[in-house]
């Protein structure tokens, strides 16, 4: 018995091998880009943990960076125990998810990436694929942002739906046909993201369209990548109510307005019939 437990007894030598083989699939195999994931998040200690587990997998061997806005659950302390670089945001604000973005943009692009992707961090069935899809747009097929689009139960997304896709026909009827303008994955260019950092975006919920709207009156070439079904934890929150939208729909809707009258489509309501 004593010869066949020593069989089994890995030597030191092994050990080292191992780890050394370990170091290198956990770096970026050269010539791949080097890619930043941002995670903008808010009292996620739920789902945080798995979305890096995840996104650690993705072929890009992405670093990660969860922009934190302020919260009062465990979400920092288990970004950082599962090797997440955590930034705060400024200010205490809510809703802060623009604010938190643009945080989390700045440490990224400090790192002087080649690309930046954002991943909400309440998703419950990411897989790495969705980081790798969302870089393929653009290392492979050549444009500057992909944004990820997806099935969803058919009584989610009601802002999406009933205000965002509605105004963004009347004021940017070139980008109306983007299934999801309010998309949370989201990868582009390192030089794109600082242009974009330029602009006044919301420091709320205006944050996603704004980024939509002014990619595209910049030029930039954007694509929609198919990520399969979302299935996001919010969801539960407001899909017997979505009257708990009300803040975003508004956000989302002045946001709209807001860009219509700086791009100087705002007579456009003047072609609507009532």
């Amino acid at each position: 018995m004593e010869e066949s437990v020593a069989a089994f007894e890995v030597s030191e030598e092994y050990k080292e091998e191992i780890e050394e083989k370990k170091e290198v699939e956990e770096k970026p195999q050269e010539g791949l880009p080097k890619v930043v994931v941002v995670l903008p998040a808010r009292n996620e200690e739920k789902t945080i943990g798995q979305c890096i587990d995840v996104i650690k997998k993705s072929k890009y061997k992405p670093s990660i960076i969860v922009a934190d806005g302020h919260s009062t659950d465990r979400t920092r302390e288990i970004a950082e125990k599962r090797g997440a670089k955590v930034v705060i945001s400024p200010k205490r604000i809510h809703p802060g998810k623009g604010l938190a973005m643009k945080t989390g943009l700045k440490a990224a692009l400090e790192e002087n990436p080649s690309i930046v992707v954002f991943m909400d961090s309440d998703i419950e069935n990411m897989t790495p694929e969705w980081v790798d899809k969302l870089v393929d747009g653009i290392v492979v097929d050549g444009f500057d942002m992909t944004r990820g689009c997806y099935y969803r139960a058919p009584e989610d997304a009601p802002v999406t739906k009933l205000v965002a896709k509605r105004l963004l026909w009347v004021f940017f009827p070139e980008v109306s046909h983007f299934d999801q303008p309010l998309t949370g994955e989201v990868a582009a260019k390192a030089e794109v993201w600082r242009e974009l950092l330029e602009k006044d975006l919301p420091d709320g919920w205006g944050i996603d369209v704004a980024i939509l709207i002014e990619s595209e009156m910049a030029g930039y070439r954007m694509k929609e990548v198919f990520l399969g079904f979302k299935q996001h934890r919010s969801y539960r929150k407001y899909k017997e109510d979505p009257g708990k939208l009300g803040r975003m729909a508004e956000q989302v809707a002045v946001t709209i307005i807001k860009l219509a009258m700086k791009y100087e489509r705002i007579d456009n309501v003047l072609e609507i019939e009532t």
